[in-house]
């Protein structure tokens, strides 16, 4: 009897053995699989020892919490101090700004550095990189902001002509739903005539068109604000249209009123006739007295013109490219006459246009008409 007992137990004993051997391999082959192939199987009767937040961000789609990420994508919606970002392959990533984020605008351009901005600057449309660490909700809690300055032109352009559009359409598709509705109500309510129905209808296909109308008005406005991203990817590209010579007095860097009069052709010209243009004034003198005085004399005129074309003029700081003096060097006559050397007494306003602006043709034919050229 204690035979069979042993035999018995021995035999329970060898298939429990094989039964938790079984449920070893099984246990490990699983866990291969899921780190192969990067999946998660949510079976109930299975556990596994992830920290909840690393769970939660798998079944958002988020980020984990404390992971350290940069992301850069284009914003595609906004609420409040979050918004969500789309990079090139379609992932989507909640970002939350909050008081300690540092926004800064990448500016290009001579003597142009980068600006502080501020998280009210974010809108829809604007491409942008950011950096930090992701909460408990799978969101990037954004401790750096960077976009370029030109990224926000192209945003702050289609935010001028798609959300009037938007606001249109959204109006028509309520117009829609409302007489969608009047027109249930007609039929439910018998209180209608066939007559008054048929006009309501209409009314509702009429309002229909007017949103797919809309939308079509809306795909536009996105082509046009691609088409303004192009030619933004040009702005370091200058062009020079004209050269004008503003002349001084011997020893003076006073503007005369004939000098002032030809300045202010060219200030005209710039504001009325063209898009995206900047003025690069340059000093020069004679070579009467010595090097030195003639760098500072030079300087000093250039520096006269600027001033007169931003007082006078208002034309925008930014617009106006550094003044500087070059002294004799560089002269247009020769420094052995009388005549000679007045022409050299001179400040160079050279007027520069971007080779991206599409009418850039119908401005340079205009300007050339009104801007003498250089002697």
């Amino acid at each position: 009897m204690r035979t069979v007992s042993f035999a018995l137990c021995a035999d329970n004993k060898g298939k429990e053995q094989m039964k938790s051997k079984n449920t070893r391999i099984l246990s490990v082959a699983l866990a291969i699989a899921l780190t192969s192939c990067g999946v998660v199987l949510g079976q109930d009767s299975v556990t596994l020892s992830v920290a909840p937040s690393a769970l939660h961000a798998l079944d958002t789609g988020g980020i984990a919490e404390g992971k350290k990420v940069k992301v850069e994508g284009i914003v595609i919606s906004r609420n409040g101090d979050t918004f969500t970002i789309r990079d090139s392959n379609g992932t989507e990533t909640v970002i939350v700004a909050t008081d300690k984020t540092k926004v800064r605008e990448v500016r290009k351009g001579l003597f142009r550095a980068d600006r502080t901005s501020n998280a009210n600057e974010i809108r829809r449309g604007l491409r942008l990189e950011a950096e930090g660490r992701g909460n408990s909700d799978g969101q990037l809690v954004a401790k750096h902001i960077r976009f370029d300055e030109r990224d926000l032109f192209t945003a702050q352009a289609l935010e001028a002509r798609v959300d009037p559009v938007e606001t249109l359409a959204n109006s028509t598709q309520a117009l829609a739903e409302n007489n969608q509705q009047r027109i249930g109500q007609a039929e439910q309510n018998e209180q209608r005539i066939s007559g008054q129905v048929e006009e309501v209808s209409g009314v509702a296909n009429a309002a229909t068109a007017a949103a797919a109308n809309a939308q079509s008005t809306a795909d536009q406005a996105e082509s046009d604000a691609t088409t303004a991203n192009a030619r933004i990817n040009v702005l370091d590209e200058y062009q020079a249209l004209a050269t004008i010579a503003v002349h001084f007095k011997n020893g003076s860097a006073r503007l005369s009123p004939q000098a002032k009069a030809e300045i202010d052709a060219v200030a005209n010209t710039v504001s009325e006739n063209l898009n995206g243009w900047l003025v690069a004034v340059e000093g020069y003198a004679d070579s009467t007295g010595r090097t030195a005085r003639n760098r500072s004399l030079s300087e000093r005129r250039a520096k006269a013109v600027t001033d007169y074309l931003v007082t006078k003029h208002g034309l925008p700081p930014y617009r106006v490219v550094q003044p500087f003096g070059f002294g004799s060097s560089d002269p247009v006559a020769a420094n052995n006459t009388r005549e000679g050397r007045s022409l050299n007494r001179r400040a160079e306003i050279t007027v520069l246009v971007n080779k991206g602006i599409a009418s850039q043709g119908k401005a340079q034919a205009a300007s050339q008409e009104q801007l003498p050229s250089r002697p």
